[in-house]
């Protein structure tokens, strides 16, 4: 079989897969992504450059989709070329959150599109409503509308779709679901797992932390609303009042991934930190950080805070819980999804500091009633989310099967 992966972002979602059915000898893997520096793969990974802007006199509603099909058109010749070079696959996986998937059946009509279905944006009763100190404008409102285009068109086109949760599958219109599968990426349960002896590097001159000290982990890709990083830091005086030996390790950057950016120079760390009285030699702010101190992170937290609005579920949730930390989530959907209060974690009020330091504080207080909940919660992962035995094993068997889908 001949497999094409496109995504922006390459490998995105797609590392693991691509790799296992690369070493495939029945199947051939060629891919497609923004042009960037990456190590190799061991297959062909062509690239385009980054498609022109919208132009300014572009309606504000539109201007992401008119980027959109910018990048379409980039692809579609990127693929024209595969063509003449004779790879037509079987199949293509592909996300199409940035228009990539435009023109994809215009080049290769007979092949299986499967999309990877991230979110579908909604209006109300989603992450647009959910945070009252961000309220949403009638802008906003309707842009959401015009957000979908892409991926309505993408799901028009697509034979299936494959979503990594129930909750995200749950958000696309009806009429889609029956097309789209639930399977998540999955977790590497061998490389994130608990390690006694794992040391936690803070910098020069400052502690190096251990499982034996009370330290109190917080993760974003970027600190920023929708991933709770003000009830986060509003919960942090009464932690420090309450556990005067606690450590608290924030890993992300400064930057905005969703939702609303502050004017130029302003950073929310700023904003929500002056609001507060606290402590900073006992708050860590270690940045982006390697893969392995992450990791280090993970091992050696007493206690994981992951808040999130209804929203995607990050790999950092479930990667949390591969490594036997204690979880303290938000109670929102994706995250109830994944944590059974009392059982493989904790649910606290996402707007509630004072529920969040309570959490916090009487796990740091009584760590050793909670390990039976640190097994729990990686048995959870390794039973349901193994990269190895579960999730791609189950991503193979799907792209494998639409061999003997029609093409729409």
């Amino acid at each position: 079989m001949k497999i094409l992966f496109v995504h922006q972002n390459y490998p995105g979602q797609y590392p693991h897969l691509a790799k296992a059915l690369a070493m495939d000898p029945r199947h051939q893997v060629v891919a497609i992504g923004e042009k960037k520096e990456r190590p190799s793969y061991g297959y062909p990974v062509l690239t385009y450059a980054p498609p022109q802007g919208p132009s300014p006199k572009t309606h504000p509603y539109v201007r992401d989709h008119e980027g959109h099909v910018r990048r379409g058109q980039q692809v579609f010749r990127l693929c024209q070329e595969l063509r003449r070079r004779g790879f037509v696959p079987d199949v293509i996986c592909a996300h199409p959150g940035w228009g990539e998937t435009l023109f994809l059946k215009d080049v290769f009509p007979a092949a299986r599109l499967l999309s990877y279905c991230e979110f579908f944006y909604r209006a109300q009763g989603s992450d647009m409503d959910f945070d009252l100190e961000f309220p949403s404008n009638l802008d906003s409102l309707l842009k959401v509308r015009i957000k979908n285009a892409t991926q309505l068109l993408a799901l028009t086109a697509s034979d299936a779709g494959i979503s990594p949760t129930a909750w995200q599958h749950s958000q696309y219109p009806p009429e889609y679901r029956s097309r789209i599968r639930i399977q998540h990426d999955g977790i590497d349960t061998n490389l994130v797992c608990p390690n006694p002896e794992a040391r936690l590097l803070l910098g020069e001159g400052k502690p190096v932390l251990g499982v034996e000290d009370e330290v109190v982990t917080f993760v974003a890709r970027n600190l920023e609303p929708y991933r709770g990083f003000h009830s986060f830091v509003r919960a942090i005086p009464a932690i420090q009042r309450a556990r005067p030996n606690a450590r608290i390790v924030i890993i992300g950057g400064n930057d905005v991934s969703y939702g609303r950016r502050l004017p130029e120079g302003q950073t929310y760390a700023e904003r929500y930190l002056s609001e507060i009285s606290f402590d900073p030699t006992r708050v860590h702010f270690l940045g982006r950080v390697p893969y392995q101190t992450y990791l280090a992170a993970l091992r050696v937290s007493s206690v994981h805070v992951y808040l999130t609005y209804p929203f995607v579920l990050s790999w950092s949730c479930l990667e949390a819980m591969a490594a036997g930390c204690v979880l303290v989530g938000s109670r929102t959907a994706p995250v109830q999804e994944v944590i059974a209060h009392g059982e493989t974690g904790l649910l606290v009020d996402f707007f509630s500091a004072q529920d969040i330091a309570a959490r916090v504080t009487d796990v740091l207080a009584n760590q050793a009633d909670f390990e039976r909940m640190r097994g729990n919660a990686r048995n959870y992962i390794r039973e349901g989310y193994d990269l190895h035995s579960v999730a791609i094993p189950a991503q193979t068997r799907i792209v494998e099967s639409l061999l003997d889908t029609p093409s729409a």
